[in-house]
């Protein structure tokens, strides 16, 4: 009997394992569709920007797109052209009194855009920053760069590439917040060396025509420039058109920002020596993630989180940069 008994236990035994483990792993696919979004179109994410025309927001635009398929909502990017705060804070405007909206992410370009940021999270629409932060708004999170390290790593592959010494001139768009901690990580960078001289600080209000202009001008004043560090895009493009221009590719070394085909297409001709590249997508696919958590996620970081005033999402999330020269550029060309 007992060599009958023995088998039957042990087959019951197995059967109920499976069965249990098929129910957990029910229960966790379940819980991967709720993740991904499965059944929930009819949630709407929308990016606010501006300057929509640049090559940067390709990734923003890219970035929100992924966000959408990955989590099953619907995802917008809207916002001027150009750099037109007034018309930015229309498209705002218009995306709080979108059917389905659940939630906004929007780039802080400057603290005209915190009392719509207010209004929107007062009338219970989340709102997470990218790119630039606005931490005097009631936004949620912030997801992006760690500017001044940014600018830090800048600083510092400029100052090897001119060999610790030498007047280096900054190049940048005056007044953007993001944008001065780029430039205060480039000069602490830089204060490192005792050698290299920081001539001049010139806006280029994010215009390479402008760029190009200021850059000329720094070149004129300052004959024995080593080189050039730029915040932001149009100057490195901006930088490259003086210098090729005065005849000095390859005396005046240049670090760009941000990955640009024309940027990237100058490290590989040479006459860009580097650039600083963001995780730019990431930005708002996080952000996304932030808001699509705070909306159907519940994770009891206390014992009640509303009373706590305790949001359970992160609140600042750094993406990080990454350095690219003429060893790597190629794979950061966008085809």
């Amino acid at each position: 009997m007992r060599k009958i008994l023995l088998p039957l236990v042990i087959l019951a035994l197995v059967m109920a394992a499976t069965s249990v483990a098929k129910r957990i792993s029910g229960k966790q696919q379940a819980a991967g569709s709720q993740r991904a979004g499965v059944g929930h179109k009819d949630q709407l994410y929308v990016e606010v920007s501006a300057l929509s025309n640049l090559d940067y927001f390709y990734d923003h635009k890219l970035g929100m797109r992924l966000a959408g398929e990955a989590f099953g909502v619907t995802t917008q990017y809207v916002g001027p052209a150009e750099y037109d705060m007034p018309a930015m804070i229309t498209a705002f405007e218009q995306a709080m009194a979108k059917k389905g909206i659940k939630g906004i992410v929007v780039v802080g370009f400057e603290p005209a855009l915190d009392p719509i940021i207010n209004k929107a999270v007062d009338s219970g629409i989340p709102v997470v920053t990218v790119d630039a932060d606005l931490p005097d708004s009631k936004r949620v999170a912030f997801v992006g760069t760690g500017n001044y390290k940014a600018g830090y790593e800048g600083g510092t592959k400029l100052a090897e590439l001119i060999g610790g010494k030498g007047k280096v001139a900054i190049m940048t768009k005056v007044g953007q917040s993001n944008l001065d901690e780029r430039v205060k990580g480039y000069e602490d960078a830089l204060a490192k060396y005792k050698g290299i001289t920081i001539a001049q600080t010139v806006d280029t209000q994010s215009d390479a025509v402008i760029a190009a202009q200021v850059a000329t001008a720094a070149l004129r004043k300052n004959p024995d420039l080593a080189g050039i560090g730029c915040v932001e895009a149009a100057g490195g493009v901006g930088a490259a058109t003086a210098v090729k221009e005065a005849g000095l590719v390859g005396k005046v070394k240049i670090v760009s920002m941000d990955r640009g085909n024309e940027v990237l297409q100058l490290i590989g001709s040479g006459v860009i020596s580097a650039t600083v590249a963001q995780r730019t997508a990431l930005m708002p696919y996080y952000a996304v993630q932030i808001l699509y958590d705070l909306n159907n996620q519940e994770i009891p970081i206390t014992t009640d989180n509303a009373k706590a005033r305790a949001l359970a999402v992160p609140s600042y999330v750094d993406t990080g940069v990454i350095l690219v020269d003429k060893s790597n550029y190629k794979y950061f060309i966008r085809k």
